[in-house]
């Protein structure tokens, strides 16, 4: 089979693979009808995430038609429509008995991480019956990718964790796909003001026609400032950071207020400094996550039923076979004015 494989800090190809066999009769193999690139993929290709080999196949959302499943498997069969979970889970761990499975004691996040991903024509998925979601018949396949991994993302890590109640007054910093999952998310919560802060005029743009109810252009204007204008000087109730370097997360502890939190998105591969001189006094909550896509099946329903359109984050569209043009069109989104791509293996 064909796949996009991570060869280094900077160096990817699209290259021939063996094809994914059953290993563990709880996995199957999934044949990728329709995938997409993700942010973290950008900080693997930077080299930010040093446990990725030289050699793997990157990727970790998508949709598919399951190839094979193994004799453990009892969800599923061969020729079902299945979405793929960006987190793997056995079900029966300690901490996926918590709803902690990212902690998986034998899965997490380990698709194009720690074993080969769903960037490629074919992908094996351990832990199937736990890990995979049955897709009913006429369901918008390129929505439900959003639901593989940003959607439950952004409720999860930005929206629960930051605790966004009913008019708060929250901002999120950085209007990537992630960011404006966050964005659509947290109007279940009906905050009463919703800023949303970054660099590019047009994903700022997008964030408006999404529910955002202000937006500031971090660099023509001083965001701090901006902000505590917005605020009559107090401050946000949650500050969500999803965009995961430094100065962004230095940005949101400036601008929470006393009793806010700030909630963590962002795949941060440097140090960040953590200003407590200024955070002890002001009972600031500040929360970490990886994805444990507990709210998957929800998020399914609610996308189901329209009550929310993660579609309209696709702004891109490419052949599987054009995964490098893809990456080149991402990892320069000002310039291409990308949010989301949707990769689609035509050979089917």
């Amino acid at each position: 089979m064909k796949a996009l494989v991570y060869h280094g800090p900077g160096k990817k190809s699209w290259e021939e693979k063996p094809k994914p066999t059953i290993k563990e009769t709880t996995d199957a193999v999934v044949k990728i009808l329709k995938t997409t690139i993700c942010g973290t993929d950008l900080h693997i290709m930077k080299g930010d995430l040093p446990d990725v080999a030289d050699g793997r196949i990157i990727g970790h959302e998508g949709v598919g038609i399951i190839e094979e499943a193994g004799s453990s498997v009892s969800n599923f069969k061969k020729g079902d429509h299945v979405l793929i979970s960006c987190i793997t889970s056995c079900g029966k761990c300690e901490y996926c008995k918590k709803g902690m499975y990212s902690h998986c004691v034998s899965g997490g996040w380990i698709l194009g991480n720690l074993i080969d991903g769903t960037q490629a024509e074919y992908v094996r998925i351990p832990y199937a019956d736990n890990s995979l979601y049955p897709i009913p018949a006429g369901a918008d396949e390129e929505a439900l990718v959003m639901l593989s991994d940003i959607l439950p993302t952004g409720f999860e890590c930005g929206v629960l964790n930051g605790q966004v109640k009913p008019g708060d007054t929250i901002s999120i910093v950085g209007a990537g796909p992630v960011g404006l999952a966050a964005l659509l998310t947290a109007q279940f919560y009906t905050p009463a003001e919703i800023i949303v802060i970054d660099m590019d005029d047009n994903r700022l743009a997008v964030a408006k026609t999404f529910g955002a109810t202000q937006i500031i252009n971090s660099s023509r204007e001083n965001a701090i400032d901006e902000v505590m204008k917005l605020t009559n000087g107090k401050g946000v109730d949650t500050a969500i950071e999803a965009v995961g370097i430094p100065p962004t997360f230095e940005l949101c502890q400036s601008i929470v207020g006393a009793g806010g939190h700030i909630a963590n998105i962002g795949v941060h591969g440097k140090s960040v400094t953590l200003h407590m001189e200024t955070l002890w006094s002001k009972n600031i909550s500040i929360t970490t996550r990886l994805v444990d896509t507990v709210t998957t099946p929800m998020l399914f329903k609610t996308v189901q039923a329209k009550k929310i359109e993660p579609k309209k984050l696709i702004t891109h569209h490419f052949r599987l076979e054009e995964a490098v043009e893809a990456y080149d069109t991402f990892e320069h989104a000002a310039r291409e004015k990308a949010l989301k791509v949707i990769l689609t293996n035509e050979y089917l």
